[in-house]
């Protein structure tokens, strides 16, 4: 162990530890893509609200609390895990705590009276979920080598994507049109969420048993809260300092919370607009994971030869272009041409903005600057699925108010443009 950086191990990872790590994606993929963006929130705005348009709306101020909560808390726990060394811990916290919300999310029945239920929980277990992710890309800079660190970050997204394909595929043919639960009261769409809890605990358990963690500091847990507090303070007094590293989390917050409501609201969207049933949405879902996935190992290469500005920059032109055609588009056959289009480049722009961070992060703030980042990618989260629930109930067309999802995203793109690559980084001052 390093006595002067506790985040980085003098041993070197094995590539079946890495491997372990990548695979830990496929374990919390399964959460976003069934519970968040297809299932569990198709059920919720159809057969749960009131009706599609006030279920919209009320997923998007769902997702936008459980934004604001994410973005408070997680830059407090990384900094606090900075002075505690180990990460595992806080991640096997969390992901009990994901675990144990979503599946109490089985009891939402088909009603308007399960949807305070169904929120508080999905709340909750997103919030789990997220922290999750700021001490899990913590380890990539202790496991990884530099000049692989695009690769490993693509492979871990792409597994991830893939993990998430499995999984819809299992809900599709085993439960939402299976005979392994009774469909009276929505018992084979609700029992999806205990396949998700179950995969993630289960699935999350190599990490665990192969990946090395850092080694402890030795400061107890009050003295760790009250350094690491102090130290994010001083971090975000001084933020301004690190130029590059301002300018990327500033593009960061506003093109990942487009790119999060894109997630949030695209089965919606397929579902009031194009009226797809479930079969259809799982289907969908199961096109743009298989897409993503193949984007993010295909870019994973392109990143680490050419750099992750690049292709985070060439992702978003090419979702912004594709997602206004779609908007416009009233042909669904279109829809889904486009879609799988779109999907190939949305895995690139999560794999290359992780190696961004992690290029750029100093190494003795490695989960402080992490709880940051996730802080930069959910403290504004609120915003996107606000303003299209709040548009799409004000005008009454989801169009309208997905066109929110491409702003953003355009917004973003303006101020990465002035971002230096990784290599120009360099504190200022």
């Amino acid at each position: 162990m390093n006595e002067n950086n506790p985040t980085i191990s003098n041993k070197p990872t094995s590539p079946f530890g890495i491997f372990c790590w990548c695979f830990f994606d496929w374990a919390h993929s399964a959460f976003p893509t069934v519970i968040i963006s297809f299932v569990f929130a198709t059920y919720f705005t159809e057969s749960v609200a009131d009706s599609t348009i006030l279920g919209t709306a009320y997923w998007g101020w769902t997702m936008g609390l459980s934004g604001i909560l994410v973005g408070i808390l997680s830059p407090i726990f990384g900094s606090i895990a900075d002075y505690t060394g180990k990460r595992k811990p806080w991640l096997a916290i969390f992901i009990l705590g994901n675990v144990i919300t979503t599946a109490l999310l089985f009891f939402t029945q088909p009603s308007p009276q399960w949807v305070l239920w169904a929120l508080i929980f999905v709340v909750l277990a997103s919030v789990f979920y997220e922290l999750t992710q700021v001490f899990y890309n913590a380890m990539m800079i202790s496991i990884s080598p530099k000049e692989k660190i695009g690769r490993i970050s693509g492979w871990g997204w792409g597994l991830g994507y893939i993990g998430g394909l499995v999984c819809l595929v299992i809900a599709l043919f085993l439960f939402v049109d299976g005979n392994w639960f009774p469909k009276t009261m929505s018992l084979n769409i609700r029992s999806t969420t205990l396949l998700v809890a179950g995969w993630f605990l289960i699935f999350a358990i190599p990490l665990f048993v192969f990946t090395p963690d850092v080694s402890p500091t030795g400061s107890s847990l009050s003295s760790a809260c009250k350094k690491g507090l102090k130290e994010l303070w001083h971090t975000l007094k001084s933020i301004r300092e690190y130029k590059a590293v301002f300018m990327f989390l500033l593009a960061h917050l506003i093109y990942i919370d487009g790119l999060s409501t894109l997630f949030v609201f695209g089965a919606i969207f397929a579902a009031g607009t194009f009226h797809m049933t479930y079969m259809q949405i799982l289907i969908y879902a199961i096109l743009l994971n298989l897409t993503a996935g193949i984007g993010a190992a295909i870019f994973a290469f392109v990143d680490d030869y050419i750099g992750p500005k690049f292709v985070v920059c060439i992702s978003l032109i090419a979702m912004i272009i594709t997602g206004t055609i779609i908007l416009f588009s009233h042909s669904i056959v279109w829809f889904w041409i486009l879609s799988a289009i779109l999907g190939i480049f949305v895995g690139p722009t999560q794999a290359a903005s992780r190696s961004y961070m992690a290029r750029l992060t100093p190494s003795h703030l490695t989960n402080q600057m992490f709880g940051i980042y996730q802080f930069s990618g959910r403290i504004t989260s609120f915003v996107g699925p606000i303003l299209v629930g709040t548009i799409t109930e004000i005008f009454k067309s989801q169009r309208l108010g997905m066109s929110v999802i491409f702003i953003m995203m355009f917004v973003g793109l303006l101020i990465l443009f002035a971002t230096p690559k990784p290599s120009q980084m360099q504190k200022t001052g």
